[in-house]
């Protein structure tokens, strides 16, 4: 297992190449100037760009080289971009912060924010069926040369994105955040199953299309996938957990906005201490889902794992 340093420094130095690559994709794409500003204010806003790591790592894990994925890793992160911007509207969660800066419609407009989601959303599937070319459809120089990879393995992690960030996934998700805000009677159940949706899925999607791209089996494809909707779960009850007790300035929006809003969260139902516990059991779900990996990559994705719970300690 990694050090928490060691995690951190491949966490930047895994982030600093989707940054890079992220910070010029969108040039030269005909798109009018203040919608791409809009765009591009939410996308390089920072963040430790867990989704595309976690592509990029079990891609790696199962032989696929970085530079090949990280159209389709990135794109990622354009989706999940787009949903922190629409899910801080008015109309949904109603925040004026993310990350530390002002939202999307604060910064810009509500009209031009919830077209800048649209723009990275749609866009994204344009950079996902890229890799299949092997010419991507970025900018950077970081396409992976002519270096196809399979149609076939295209498709079918397209699907799994797609299925995640859709009406079955994220979208009905957070349709169910929006019932279940300020209704009492929500149960674990419930509440658990919701953010599978709006949180897990995307993560898991993440894990399972880096699989998938490589061409990984049946069996691989099963443990990646658990794997990513283990930490899934863990990352949404520390999510939870830093919300009532965390740092503003680290978290980068107002404590206790969730309670404040009349959601149910975990520490609302279990406790601040069950919580951790109920993290620290799916973290440890995720490792065993790895036992039978080893390298650099299998020990960077099980190091992640107990990092992630590690934040709320």
């Amino acid at each position: 297992m990694l050090t928490p340093s060691e995690i951190k420094a491949r966490l930047r130095d895994a982030a600093a190449g989707v940054e890079r690559y992220l910070a010029a994709c969108l040039a030269d794409r005909g798109i009018p100037a203040r919608l791409r500003a809009s765009m591009e204010y939410s996308l390089n806003a920072g963040g430790k760009r867990v989704r595309p790591v976690l592509c990029l790592t079990t891609a790696a894990l199962f032989g696929l080289p970085t530079e090949r994925v990280m159209p389709f890793a990135a794109a990622i992160e354009m989706i999940h971009t787009y949903s922190l911007i629409h899910d801080d509207l008015p109309a949904m969660d109603d925040d004026d912060l993310r990350r530390g800066k002002p939202s999307n419609h604060k910064m810009f407009d509500e009209a031009t924010a919830i077209l800048a989601g649209d723009g990275l959303l749609t866009d994204a599937f344009d950079f996902m069926a890229g890799v299949g070319s092997g010419a991507g459809a970025g900018a950077g120089g970081e396409n992976g040369g002519n270096a196809a990879i399979p149609a076939a393995n295209v498709l079918a992690a397209l699907r799994a994105v797609a299925r995640a960030a859709g009406a079955p996934g994220m979208v009905g998700g957070q349709a169910l955040d929006m019932e279940y805000t300020g209704r009492t009677g929500v149960t674990l159940d419930e509440m658990a199953a919701m953010h599978a949706m709006k949180t897990g899925a995307l993560l898991r999607a993440s894990c399972l299309s880096g699989a998938l791209l490589a061409g990984a089996d049946a069996d691989a494809q099963a443990r990646i996938a658990d794997y990513g909707a283990h930490i899934g779960a863990a990352f949404q009850i520390v999510d939870d957990i830093l919300d009532e007790v965390g740092d503003e300035a680290e978290i980068g929006k107002p404590v206790g906005s969730d309670a404040e809003q009349g959601k149910t969260t975990y520490p609302s139902l279990l406790g601040v201490e069950r919580s951790r516990a109920l993290a620290r059991e799916r973290a440890d779900a995720a490792i065993e889902r790895l036992a039978p990996y080893t390298g650099p990559d299998a020990d960077f994705l099980r190091s992640l794992a107990s990092y992630i719970v590690d934040r709320a300690s």
